[in-house]
């Protein structure tokens, strides 16, 4: 494997801003495959889409995991009356 790879996964996940699928599965105690399965299913927050990447927003991650990871369609409900 290619040492720049190796120190990519090695950075600490709270310096990022942005979470890969298989970062954010670390992050839940999931499978990436389980991750996969939620996001599918709207049970995770809407990810962000950087080129050809799939990210979701770190903080917002800790945000929905501290309310109780509410489905998708109740986050966005919940992001709008915040604002």
């Amino acid at each position: 494997m290619d040492e720049t790879m190796d120190r990519k996964e090695e950075s600490p996940l709270q310096e990022m801003l942005a979470v890969s699928a298989r970062q954010l599965a670390v992050m839940l105690g999931v499978s990436l495959r389980q991750v996969w399965r939620l996001n599918a299913s709207g049970m995770l927050p809407r990810p962000i889409r950087l080129g050809g990447s799939v990210r979701w927003n770190r903080r917002e991650i800790l945000d929905w995991f501290k309310s109780g990871c509410p489905d998708r369609r109740t986050w966005e409900a919940r992001k709008v009356v915040q604002a």
